[in-house]
């Protein structure tokens, strides 16, 4: 699968929690992070996912938020780890976070946000993913 979604977390299906018309799926990355997607029932099917299938978490790096320190949110997913780089443009950048599962994820933030935040390589910060905003692929 070639996409232009430059976060994709390979690992296994951990659990399905199945409702009417959702599911929430666990997947355990390769190196040892979860994340959490809700999906429709109908995708859990045509996906065929089943607890220890091989799936991939599927994240544009629009839908990842950057957080700074403790922070009580909703958003199931929240990966700890350390800001590796920071792509400056006129507008948006591209801050790069190495979780501490060893996985990388691209965030694409406001410079404003960089700036407020005080991002920079070395910064201890947490990825924030809605887990509505996780695809699954297989």
């Amino acid at each position: 699968m070639i996409i232009s979604a430059r976060n994709q977390l390979k690992g296994k299906v951990e659990s399905i929690k199945e409702g009417a018309v959702n599911a929430i799926i666990t997947l355990k990355s390769n190196s040892n992070d979860i994340i959490t997607s809700t999906i429709s029932m109908e995708a859990v099917k045509e996906l065929d996912l089943t607890p220890g299938k091989e799936a991939i978490a599927v994240i544009k790096a629009t839908e990842v938020m950057i957080g700074i320190g403790d922070m009580k949110l909703s958003a199931r997913n929240q990966l700890d780890g350390e800001i590796v780089k920071v792509q400056e443009g006129a507008v948006n950048a591209i801050v790069t976070l190495k979780t501490n599962g060893g996985n990388t994820i691209s965030s694409t933030i406001s410079m404003s946000a960089v700036k407020e935040l005080g991002l920079s390589a070395g910064v201890k910060a947490k990825a924030v993913i809605k887990a509505t905003s996780v695809m699954i692929a297989v």
